[in-house]
């Protein structure tokens, strides 16, 4: 083996992918050299293995996502331009919660509701809860949102959920 507790054979995400497509969440942090390793796979469509002498075809779709700012973080030194337009061929920008208008309403009553049903409890917002949510700027987006409406469904005593409950 080539690293310990490699006595069996294990496939890496690339070769799992094969044939459908991977999500690369958070590309912008991956590190410099390890750039160069996915842009080569990317480009060759082949992979090797950990302690592998020969190279394997992959067919795989690619989904890259970021908050960093790419474009910034070439101009820095810290992301490869080449690695950067292999995988800019369709660009989906998401605008942060806060700027997403009815969005937020939209979000946190479907987590409301998920969580409702997951935990068996009837739960709606308050007007006021609404009010909160519509001002309210959402830097952590849609995780805060998650996380600020879970836990409004487990501490509320009453039906409706109040400003208090989101926190």
């Amino acid at each position: 083996g080539a690293f310990t507790g490699a006595d069996k054979l294990r496939y890496g995400k690339f070769e799992l992918a094969n044939g459908g497509t991977l999500f690369l969440d958070e590309i912008g942090e991956l590190k410099f050299d390890l750039q160069s390793k996915l842009l080569r796979s990317i480009q060759e469509r082949e992979i090797e293995r950990v302690g592998g002498s020969k190279a394997i075809h992959v067919n795989v779709r690619l989904i890259a996502a970021t908050n960093n700012n790419l474009k910034s973080d070439i101009e820095k030194g810290n992301f490869r331009k080449d690695l950067y337009y292999r995988l800019d061929a369709f660009n989906i920008h998401l605008p942060p919660v806060r700027d997403r208008g009815e969005d937020k309403i939209i979000l946190a009553r479907y987590f409301l509701n998920k969580f409702s049903k997951e935990m068996n409890i009837k739960r709606t917002f308050s007007p006021e809860a609404l009010d909160a949510i519509k001002s309210h700027e959402w830097p952590g987006n849609v995780r805060e949102i998650i996380n600020k409406v879970r836990r409004a469904v487990v501490i509320s005593k009453e039906s409706f959920i109040l400003p208090f409950d989101l926190d």
